[in-house]
């Protein structure tokens, strides 16, 4: 079969290196969109990370695509729709870093309540001064945590550790869970007007595009802090703007954003205008966002540790090999398992 793995770095490459031989394994480096498609248009198995947007109109380059191996929990970039019609199945990486997308969630929380990045700045340029670095505890804070699936359940544990009370809020309510943690389910209006803290855990769907809006910013606590390492879609960026500016949110620590694969390329923004296919409003809100003093940015790093990488990149070989020999593992798209 002919591999081709997109997004990847050359010192990645050494995981999927069971695969030669017997099959063609190509790399590269971009993300793939239509344009390349054209060049790979005879792979039966792609891989890629979240940045390739797999619509419709990559897929349909594809002569025999069979399987598609995403290196990533959500699969909300590839068009299941068109997989499921036409057979191919979607494998993903359902746990690789629960505790490292945690960390950084309070590697995010302790930047903003500490104001290490400002303070680090300053003393840079050889200013030793304190005026305007005074921060506040976590101990003692309450932290409403949204979706407690593995990640929110990490968080909460670390949340605990440093004496804060944790508020939950999911879907599917897991009781045994709470009372092992220690902490309480409630609805999601009383958690924001109660949380000094919000922190974000649901996978991106169009049940969750816009989850924490208007409505939500104007039931948080006055000068909560918004902590985001799930999805940028599930913010709405604009009113998220105005709950900084007005005060209701005290700062924000975000690992996504809603048009993320554009600002990562100020050439694609000035394509994107003329093509008309991402929302300029949101585009220029993000820009505003990643100038912001009381607003920290990282560029989707929340899972990029040694360890985790090391995961993703074997769990993504097994699933492959899986499909290969007919024992499909981690199915996201496409039939059970």
């Amino acid at each position: 079969m002919k591999i081709a793995i997109f997004e990847i770095e050359p010192w990645e490459r050494d995981a999927f290196k069971g695969l030669e031989g017997e099959h063609e394994v190509v790399f590269d480096e971009r993300q793939l969109d239509a344009e390349l498609a054209e060049e790979f248009k005879d792979a039966e198995i792609l891989s890629v990370f979240i940045y390739s947007g797999l619509e419709a109109e990559v897929l349909e380059k594809f002569d025999d695509l069979k399987f598609i191996a995403s290196r990533s929990t959500g699969v909300d970039h590839i068009d299941a729709d068109y997989c499921e019609k036409h057979g191919i199945k979607v494998a993903s990486v359902p746990d690789y870093g629960s505790s490292t997308v945690a960390e950084h969630v309070f590697a995010l929380l302790l930047a903003i309540s500490h104001k290490i990045v400002e303070a680090a700045d300053r003393t840079r340029r050889g200013d030793f001064s304190q005026q305007g670095l005074v921060g506040f505890d976590l101990a003692g804070r309450t932290m409403g945590i949204v979706g407690t699936g593995d990640i929110g359940q990490h968080a909460a544990k670390i949340a605990k550790g440093f004496g804060m009370e944790v508020l939950a809020f999911d879907v599917k309510p897991n009781e045994e869970i709470a009372r092992e943690i220690g902490f309480e389910y409630v609805d999601l209006h009383e958690l924001l007007s109660r949380s000094d803290v919000v922190s974000l855990h649901v996978p991106g769907s169009e049940k969750t595009k816009n989850m924490i809006s208007t409505d939500e910013f104007a039931a948080m606590k006055h000068g909560a802090a918004l902590i985001n390492t799930a999805r940028g879609t599930v913010v709405d960026t604009r009113a998220m703007l105005g709950a900084l500016a007005d005060g209701k949110l005290r700062a924000a620590g975000l690992d996504v954003l809603p048009e993320e694969p554009v600002v990562r390329e100020e050439a694609e923004l000035l394509r994107s205008y003329f093509r008309e296919t991402h929302k300029m409003d949101t585009l220029l809100a993000d820009h505003i966002l990643l100038r912001m003093r009381n607003v920290i940015v990282t560029p989707h790093t929340a899972f990029s540790t040694e360890e985790a990488v090391r995961r993703i990149l074997d769990t993504t070989h097994e699933n492959i090999e899986g499909f290969i020999k007919g024992e499909p593992k981690n199915v996201a798209i496409g039939g059970e398992e």
